[in-house]
C-alpha cells in the first residue's frame, strides 16, 4: 500500500480507495496490433497503484512516487492535448478522454506508485492510464464497461500523450485472467481467454529487462506504423490482416516493406499457433512449451531482421538465454530497448539464480553493459480495486 503512504504524505488523510493495474508482457504478436491482426498478452503481477480521493471542484492533482518532485494539478475544464506534458499527460489524457466520451467526473487527488520498471516495454504507461481510469470512475460512481474503458485509455495515450499505439496493452491491464493469456482480435476487438499456465508443465517465464530504456514517443516506432500502413496501400488493401499468404505480396516490389509485411503475416500465424498449441487437449506439455519456444525464437529473428525494431542487448539475452537451456525467448514491446521474455524449464533457472539468468548476465559483463534486471512473470488477473 506504498501508494495510500504516499497519498497520506501528499495530501493528508486517508484516500477514498486505492486502484491497481497490471502491467503486461506479450507472449506473441509483436507490431501486429495496429495492423488489425492478432496478439496474445498476459498480464503481469507488477503493476501500477493509485490511491485517490475526491476533492472539492474541478481540479485533478497527481503525484508519483517514481517523480518524487513533480506533482501536477490541472483544471478539468479546457483540458485539452498539449496542456499537460511527461508522465502526468497519461493520467490527465485518461481525465481529458473520459470526459470527452460523456462521462463527467469530480475533481481528484491522486497518488501513483509502480513496481513496473518504466522504459522497460512492460506497459507500464497503459497501467497508469488503467489505474487512473478505475479510479476516477470510482470516485464519480460511473459503471463503465471494462471493454469502454480500453478504448477510452488508448484514445488517452495516443490523442492526448501523443503516443502511436494500438489497443493491446490497455486491454491486456483491463480484461486479462489469472492463468490466462488473452487472445485478442484488434480489428474486431473480440477477445478469449486461453488458459496458460507455464509451471504447470514444469516452466516458468522470465523476464529479462535489458535495461536499455526505449521511447515509444520516438520516431522509430512511428516510422515502423507508417511504412505498414503504405504497404497496405500499395497492395490495395484496408490493412495487412488482410493478408494470410507472403505470395500476396509479389506486387509489393520495396525490399524494405516486404519486410515489414512478412513480419506481420508471420506473426499473425504465430499466434494462432500458439493458441492451437495451449488449447490441444488434454493439455500444455513440456513438449508443447518447447514447440512455443521454438516459435518465440523465430519470432525474434523475424522482429530482428524483418522488422528491424531489436537491438543488441535483447540479441545478446536471446542467445545467451537459449545457449543456457531456455526453451526459447525473444524480445518484447515496441523494439528499440526494453525486455526480452525467455520460457525457461525448471531445470534450467526457475525463480532465484538458474543457468539461464547467469548465462545472459554473463554475456553483458563481456558486453561492458549494465547489468540486466531479472523479473518472474506469472500470469496474473486484470486491473482491480484493492480497498475502498
Amino acid at each position: 500500500m506504498r501508494a495510500a503512504s504516499l497519498f497520506r504524505e501528499r495530501f493528508g488523510g486517508e484516500p477514498d480507495g486505492v486502484w491497481l493495474a497490471p502491467g503486461r508482457a506479450n507472449l506473441m504478436g509483436e507490431h501486429t496490433d495496429y495492423n488489425e491482426g492478432f496478439v496474445l498478452p498476459f498480464a503481469l503481477g507488477q503493476g501500477v497503484t493509485a490511491a485517490a480521493s475526491r476533492r472539492v471542484g474541478r481540479r485533478l492533482t497527481v503525484c508519483s512516487r517514481q517523480e518524487p518532485g513533480d506533482t501536477v494539478e490541472v483544471d478539468l475544464d479546457g483540458l485539452a492535448p498539449g496542456r499537460v506534458t511527461g508522465w502526468a499527460a497519461y493520467p490527465a489524457g485518461v481525465a481529458w478522454a473520459l470526459e470527452a466520451a460523456g462521462h463527467r467526473l469530480p475533481g481528484a487527488c491522486i497518488a501513483i506508485d509502480s513496481d513496473v520498471p518504466a522504459g522497460a516495454g512492460l506497459s507500464s504507461s497503459a497501467a497508469l492510464e488503467c489505474a487512473t481510469a478505475l479510479a476516477l470512475t470510482s470516485l464519480a460512481g460511473l459503471d463503465v464497461p471494462r471493454a469502454e474503458l480500453v478504448t477510452i485509455a488508448r484514445r488517452a495515450e495516443n490523442e492526448f500523450a501523443g503516443v502511436p499505439t494500438g489497443i493491446m496493452d490497455q486491454s491486456a491491464s483491463l480484461l486479462c485472467r489469472a492463468g490466462h493469456a488473452l487472445l485478442l482480435d484488434c480489428r474486431t476487438l473480440e477477445t478469449s481467454q486461453v488458459p496458460f499456465d507455464p509451471d504447470a508443465a514444469g516452466a516458468s517465464l522470465l523476464l529479462i529487462n535489458t535495461r536499455a530504456r526505449h521511447e515509444l514517443a520516438d520516431g522509430e516506432y512511428g516510422r515502423r506504423r507508417a511504412e505498414c500502413e503504405e504497404a497496405a496501400r500499395r497492395l490495395g488493401i484496408r490493412s495487412l490482416r488482410d493478408l494470410t499468404d507472403l505470395a500476396d505480396i509479389g506486387s509489393l516490389t520495396d525490399p524494405v516493406l516486404r519486410r515489414r509485411v512478412r513480419h506481420v503475416v508471420t506473426d499473425n500465424q504465430r499466434v494462432l499457433e500458439v493458441v492451437a498449441l495451449l488449447r490441444a487437449s488434454p493439455g500444455p506439455s513440456v513438449d508443447t512449451y518447447r514447440e512455443i519456444g521454438r516459435l518465440l525464437t523465430q519470432a525474434h529473428a523475424s522482429l530482428r531482421d524483418d522488422f528491424e525494431v531489436s537491438w543488441p542487448e535483447a540479441d545478446a539475452a536471446v542467445e545467451a538465454a537459449v545457449g543456457a537451456g531456455a526453451c526459447g525467448a525473444r524480445m518484447i514491446g515496441g523494439g528499440f530497448g526494453g525486455s526480452v521474455l525467455a520460457l525457461v524449464p525448471a531445470a534450467a533457472g526457475g525463480p532465484g539464480s538458474g543457468p539461464v539468468r547467469d548465462a545472459v548476465t554473463a554475456a553483458f559483463a563481456r558486453h561492458g553493459w549494465t547489468a540486466p534486471e531479472y523479473l518472474d512473470a506469472v500470469p496474473a488477473a486484470s486491473a482491480r480495486q484493492l480497498r475502498g
